[in-house]
């Protein structure tokens, strides 16, 4: 019998899901992007996992603005040091648990003036993250609204 499979690039075990090691070492061996297009290759494997990692949108919020239409390839500091947390936080992920049928689950959720956040638990464990920043007109609204959002979002 099987104690793991991986499917899609996770492995489902019965301690729960983990991300593939084989692209948990390609995440680790990424170099520096020198252009948007590259940027946009780590992004796309980075966001395909960000449900492992918390805070996702706002770590990548530097790398996001640079993909922008009409902006400049310009590699600062701040990008540099989201690039190498986002990297940290990926090899690093935790394991996530799967849902069962019996029990609750619980939603925490946060919003900030970046963006919003939320985490579904079952038993006191992970299930998973999600994260988003905030669209241009969410920008100006009251915080009231944005824990609303948040919890909508969530």
């Amino acid at each position: 019998w099987l104690q793991q499979v991986a499917f899609l690039g996770h492995i489902v075990s019965a301690d729960g899901i983990t991300m593939d090691p084989s692209k948990v070492e390609a995440i680790t061996k990424w170099p520096r992007p020198t252009t948007v297009t590259e940027v946009r290759s780590f992004m796309g494997l980075a966001c395909y996992y960000r449900r492992f990692v918390e805070g996702f949108s706002r770590l990548a919020l530097p790398l996001t603005q640079l993909m922008r239409k009409g902006e400049k390839f310009v590699w600062t500091d701040e990008r540099e040091e989201s690039f190498k947390e986002l990297k940290r936080r990926l090899v690093s992920a935790p394991i996530l648990t799967l849902p069962s049928g019996s029990g609750g689950f619980q939603i925490y959720s946060d919003a900030s003036k970046k963006g919003l956040g939320c985490v579904l638990t079952q038993h006191g464990k992970v299930v998973a993250y999600a994260s988003r920043q905030l669209k241009p007109y969410e920008v100006n609204y009251p915080t009231h609204d944005l824990e609303l959002a948040a919890v909508v979002f969530a």
